[in-house]
C-alpha cells in the first residue's frame, strides 16, 4: 500500500516545519539584527550559519518528512533515525551556534554546573551509550512506542545525552573543558566500541524482538505517535493489520539491517571527525614544533635535575 493513505499531515508534519522555520527565523534576527545588544557578541561566521541550518534540514528530515512515518514500519528507518539525529543533527548544531550564545548559557550558574558535569568525558561516553543500549532494549522500545509522552521523553533525553557527548569534541568556547589531539581520538573510538555490543545483539539475533515492528496491534497503537487517531480510525476499515503492507522485506531481516546500517552510518561519520581531528593535530604539530621540542628539553632537563 502507498504511504499516501496516511495523509498529508502524517507525511510531512507541517507543524514542525514551521516550528522549525521559526527557531531558524529567530537564529537568523538574534546572530544579526539584534547581535550588537549582547556583550561580547561576534559576527556570525558563515560556517556556523552553514552547519546551523544543516542541523535544521536534518532534523526536519528525521522527525518531519516520511522518513519519521517510515522508522514506525520499518526498523531500518527507525536506526538511521537514530544515527542522522544522535550523531550528526547534535554536532552540527553545537558547531552552528556561535560561542557568544553558549556563553550566555553557561552565565546561568545551575546550567553551567549541569552541562560541565554531563560533559566530563566519562560521564557523556557512558550516558550516551548506555541510554542508547538501554533505549533499543526490546521491552523498553516496545512501551515507548506505545505512549506519546514516553516517546518524547526518551527522544529528547537521549539527544541531550547525545549533545554532551559531542560538546567534549567539537566545542570551541574558551574556558569548556576539551578534549585535545590524540585524546580527542581516543574519545572517539572508544564510543564506537562501546556502540558494537547494542548493534551486534540486533545484528546476530535470529528471531524479531520488536513488537511494534511485528505485531499488527502493537504496530497500530505505536502509529499513533505519528498519524494522527482521526486518520487512524478511518483506516481501521481497510484491513490493515501490520506493516508488512507497506514492505516485502522480512521483519527478521529488516531487524538485522537496521543494526548493519546503523553501525555503518556511525562507523563513516566518526571516521569523518578522527580525519579532520587528526589532521587538524598534525598541522598543530608542525607549526609549532620548535615550541614543542623547547618544553620536551625543558621537562627532560628538571627530570634529569630531580634524580640527580
Amino acid at each position: 500500500m502507498p504511504l499516501s493513505i496516511f495523509g498529508f499531515r502524517a507525511l510531512w508534519s507541517p507543524w514542525f516545519l514551521v516550528t522549525l522555520l521559526i527557531v531558524i527565523a529567530l537564529y537568523i534576527f538574534l546572530t544579526t539584527k539584534m547581535r550588537h545588544r549582547f556583550e561580547g557578541s561576534e559576527p556570525l561566521a558563515r560556517k556556523q550559519l552553514i552547519f546551523f541550518l544543516l542541523s535544521m534540514v536534518l532534523l526536519y528530515i528525521v522527525k518531519g518528512s516520511p522518513v519519521d512515518l517510515l522508522g514506525h514500519i520499518l526498523f531500518t528507518m527507525h536506526m538511521v533515525q537514530m544515527a542522522l539525529l544522535l550523531l550528526l543533527v547534535a554536532p552540527l548544531l553545537i558547531m552552528g551556534i556561535p560561542n557568544w550564545m553558549w556563553q550566555k548559557v553557561f552565565d546561568i550558574k545551575k546550567i553551567e554546573r549541569i552541562i560541565n558535569f554531563f560533559t566530563k568525558p566519562v560521564i557523556a561516553i557512558t550516558l550516551f551509550i548506555g541510554m542508547f543500549s538501554i533505549y533499543h532494549i526490546p521491552i523498553i522500545l516496545d512501551n515507548v512506542k506505545l505512549s506519546a509522552p514516553l516517546h518524547s521523553i526518551f527522544t529528547i533525553t537521549l539527544f541531550f545525552a547525545a549533545m554532551f557527548f559531542w560538546w567534549p569534541v567539537v566545542n570551541t568556547l574558551k574556558g569548556q573543558p576539551q578534549l585535545h589531539g590524540l585524546k580527542k581520538i581516543g574519545y572517539i573510538i572508544l564510543s564506537a566500541i562501546f556502540f558494537t555490543p547494542a548493534c551486534s545483539l540486533i545484528i546476530f539475533v535470529d528471531v524479531p524482538v520488536y513488537e511494534t515492528y511485528q505485531s499488527g496491534e502493537a504496530w497500530l497503537k505505536a502509529m499513533a505517535l505519528c498519524v494522527p487517531a482521526g486518520t487512524l480510525a478511518g483506516l481501521s476499515g481497510l484491513g490493515i493489520s501490520g506493516p508488512e503492507l507497506f514492505t516485502t522485506m522480512p521483519t527478521l531481516v529488516d531487524q538485522q539491517l537496521g543494526g548493519i546500517l546503523m553501525k555503518i552510518i556511525q562507523e563513516v561519520i566518526y571516521i569523518v571527525f578522527i580525519g579532520k581531528v587528526f589532521i587538524k593535530w598534525y598541522k598543530d604539530e608542525q607549526d609549532n614544533a620548535d615550541e614543542i621540542t623547547q618544553k620536551a628539553l625543558v621537562e627532560r632537563q628538571r627530570l634529569s635535575i630531580h634524580q640527580q
